[in-house]
């Protein structure tokens, strides 16, 4: 695969896909991590009602990811991403009035065509052009890392604004002063997502993209075909899968350290957009790296990490530990889980998955591997609330270490594999 330096120079192109990759998701998913026990509050739901919403989502995604994906090889992804950043806005007029249960899982089934369908595969085949042949872990890892700081930010100004509008964290809140500085923050993220989303419509261009992104004239049954084809393929339907399984469990951090270190709502919303403020240096730094040897060696080593983030979590000694030792295996947990979730589309270059056909592949391996987003939620939602308090998490975490193991496994098998392809 070619791509030309003035693809590379590119700067407020990759920018753009920095900004539009993580502002999609502030709406249904940063806002759900950073204020976890507020959205149960505020909508008076549950763990496992929250986690039913992800799973309608996740449904509706996964048909989305098989038939949007060949899209992008036909479709230029500024216009199928800006339609989608609108779309996707728009569903905030409905969050930030405090919709019924009911409502709030349609809304998520709404989410989950707008952020997918025209979007997801689009913007992978867009970061793969730019980092051409030789730069793919840099251009994936700018954009994960660059996409944690958007969201870490997005984190940040909606604390200061649901801070500001709480007034004293020490204070017992009572729910309609929740939410109303929870409007105030889906307001202020729905005006700014719609804003990126003009932005990526009318700027996100190359210069010379007609010759550098390659676009099929027309969709077939076959793309698919030929794609399944591939091993690779295969095993990163199995990588994606235990890694995103790792990411959804990231979305209950804030709340382990509500329930179980006892901390405050606006400490606990700090400690997930703390994890937030990680990401970002995890991108860049594996990233780098992964250029310089091989992006399979670094996904492994990321699921490494995560087992041993996950097993401390579930021995239980945390709660009787400093708070610098929380914050150490948060850190652990948080290094592991974002190198796995940076590498694992930076390989499609060296599991030899064809340019023309990224789109299309994403698609695939995305129908299996984030699947995640129908089961994580139910079964995060199950163990919490049927064991109540330290339990219930230390089940989530061992659930979180099998998962890993079996990632582990694959990314080493690819790795052997990509040797022999080479």
């Amino acid at each position: 695969m070619s791509t030309s330096k003035s693809t590379k120079k590119s700067w407020h192109y990759i920018a753009l896909l920095i900004l539009a990759g993580e502002a999609v998701f502030i709406l249904p998913f940063v806002l759900a991590r950073v204020f976890r026990a507020t959205v149960l509050d505020v909508f008076e739901i549950n763990n496992t009602e929250i986690g039913l919403c992800f799973s309608i989502y996740g449904l509706v995604a996964l048909g989305s990811y098989l038939v949007g994906g060949p899209l992008a090889d036909r479709f230029p992804s500024r216009k199928l991403m800006g339609v989608a950043l609108l779309l996707t806005a728009a569903g905030g007029l409905v969050y930030v009035n405090n919709p019924s249960f009911l409502t709030l899982k349609i809304l998520y089934g709404y989410w989950g065509f707008t952020t997918i369908f025209l979007f997801w595969a689009g913007m992978i085949k867009a970061t793969r052009v730019w980092g051409g042949t030789d730069d793919q872990g840099k251009a994936f890892g700018f954009l994960d890392g660059g996409r944690g700081l958007v969201g870490a930010l997005f984190g940040l100004l909606g604390l200061l604004i649901f801070a500001t509008f709480v007034g004293d964290a020490s204070e017992n809140l009572e729910t309609l002063n929740r939410a109303e500085a929870f409007q105030q923050v889906v307001y202020t993220s729905s005006m700014i997502v719609a804003a990126i989303g003009v932005l990526v419509f009318f700027f996100l261009k190359l210069k010379h993209e007609e010759s550098v992104i390659i676009q099929k004239e027309k969709i077939t049954f076959q793309n698919i075909k030929t794609v399944l084809k591939l091993p690779s393929v295969w095993l990163l339907m199995i990588i994606i899968l235990c890694a995103y399984v790792g990411y959804k469990i990231t979305d209950i951090f804030s709340l382990y350290a509500r329930e179980v270190m006892n901390y405050t709502e606006v400490e606990a919303a700090q400690t997930g957009t703390f994890l937030l403020f990680i990401r970002p240096v995890v991108g860049v730094v594996i990233g780098f790296l992964a250029d310089r040897s091989r992006a399979s060696i670094y996904l492994s080593l990321g699921f490494i990490l995560t087992i041993v983030g996950a097993i401390l979590f579930a021995s239980g000694i945390l709660p009787n530990s400093t708070t610098l030792f929380f914050f150490t295996t948060i850190s652990i947990t948080a290094v592991g889980v974002y190198s796995a979730r940076v590498l694992y589309f930076a390989v499609m270059e060296e599991g030899k998955i064809p340019l023309l056909l990224t789109g299309t592949a994403v698609g695939v391996i995305s129908f299996v591997g984030y699947t995640p987003d129908i089961f994580a939620g139910p079964m995060i939602g199950y163990f919490l609330d049927g064991w109540k308090g330290e339990t219930g998490h230390q089940y989530v975490f061992w659930a979180l270490a099998g998962f890993s193991v079996v990632g582990l496994i694959a990314s080493l098998i690819f790795n052997t594999l990509a040797k022999k392809i080479k």
